[in-house]
């Protein structure tokens, strides 16, 4: 599944994030899955809270855990969105430990629904931004 991936982006795991054994904490998973969303829409050339990208939440995150991550640690997030719905889009995120090979530690899938914030009614994502997101995945 990796192969798929061609958004990546580096995170070193800090102290903060760790536990006495130096594993880092399993909330901080979905923390780094929302800092690699966060830099494949800058990568995409969209500003994260502006109009570039669609208002949405989240609806579901799931977060499967292979192997510990630790202190000091550099991780690579790979990131993609898997498919759309009219109102919804699921990503992949995984981590994996540095490197070329594939030391994959967590696979995690975010299924973010778009939403009209004065309503909080779940609304369509733009057909623009969809076909935005294809051209940059290579689609």
């Amino acid at each position: 599944m990796s192969e798929a991936f061609r958004y990546r982006f580096p995170i070193r795991v800090r102290y903060a994030e760790v536990d006495p054994q130096s594993v880092v904490f399993n909330s901080r998973y979905l923390e780094y899955a929302d800092i690699a969303v966060t830099e494949y829409w800058r990568a995409m050339g969209c500003r994260p809270g502006t109009s570039d990208t669609p208002e949405c939440h989240v609806g579901t995150a799931t977060v499967r855990y292979v192997k510990p991550i630790r202190l000091d640690e550099l991780i690579e997030t790979r990131t993609r969105i898997e498919r759309f719905g009219t109102a919804s889009m699921t990503w992949s995120v995984e981590l994996h430990g540095e490197g070329e090979g594939d030391d994959l530690r967590a696979a995690i899938e975010l299924v973010y629904v778009g939403v009209d914030l004065a309503t909080g009614r779940s609304q369509p994502l733009p057909e623009a931004f969809k076909a935005q997101v294809r051209g940059f995945q290579g689609e």
